[in-house]
């Protein structure tokens, strides 16, 4: 096991591992143990009493965090020439339609959200094994298939954000950055956690959720009480 250093072994020390913490005095937490030189990544990991391979037991969702992720978030808007305007207008990093497809096909990924209209889809369906690994296949599910291109580029670059238990159990999110106030961060994390309580699912037995963790980049996890969240 690689040793710890002096700073790493500070931010440990700060942590009662006997306790846990409430949202609040976890976002306060994160900031002081949090030492890089950039502006860190808030992350939330939540351990989930489900079993994603029943289909009836999977939690897949969106929400819009109230201060935003503090991420330039890049969309690509693939739509049709009547949609290019609107979408632009909203704020769409890329907006088109046959040229982007022909860059996907060639590798082409450097976006974070790629929001089209229902039309599109067919287009989109032999692009699955790109798009599908990277997470970047638009899905209704989660508002990137919709006639309403303005809202939908508005709403991610606001903060929207989607999520899905991964095969382990576990929902990952980014939440926010270090440089965010305690009670941004706070906000944040509430408003994820009060969307994972609401699509419990009806066929989910036993504690829900199991395990709540809250840590930055390189930073060590901080556990809160699951019962209180």
């Amino acid at each position: 096991m690689a040793r710890l250093t002096k700073k790493q072994k500070e931010a440990h020390a700060k942590i009662d591992r006997n306790k846990l913490y409430t949202v609040d005095e976890a976002s306060a937490l994160v900031k002081e143990i949090t030492n890089v030189k950039f502006d860190a990544s808030i992350d939330l990991a939540v351990r989930l009493g489900v079993d994603p391979r029943k289909a009836n037991q999977m939690v897949r969702g969106v929400v819009t965090l109230p201060h935003g992720t503090g991420k330039d978030v890049k969309v690509l808007a693939l739509v049709t020439p009547d949609k290019e305007a609107e979408a632009k207008e909203a704020g769409a990093d890329f907006v088109g339609l046959d040229e982007y497809l022909d860059k996907i096909k060639g590798g082409w990924t450097d976006v974070d959200v790629i929001i089209t209209m229902p039309s599109v889809m067919g287009k989109l369906g032999p692009l699955g094994r790109v798009l599908g690994p990277r997470g970047l296949m638009p899905n209704p599910k989660t508002g990137t298939v919709t006639m309403d291109i303005a809202k939908a580029v508005s709403e991610v670059k606001a903060g929207k954000i989607d999520f899905k238990v991964d095969k382990t159990g576990i929902v990952h999110a980014a939440i926010g950055k270090v440089s965010f106030s305690a009670e941004k961060i706070a906000g944040n994390a509430k408003e994820l956690l009060d969307t994972l309580n609401k699509l419990k699912p009806a066929a989910a037995k036993g504690v829900y959720m199991k395990s709540v963790y809250l840590s930055s980049t390189m930073s060590p996890s901080i556990q809160l009480d699951a019962k209180s969240v």
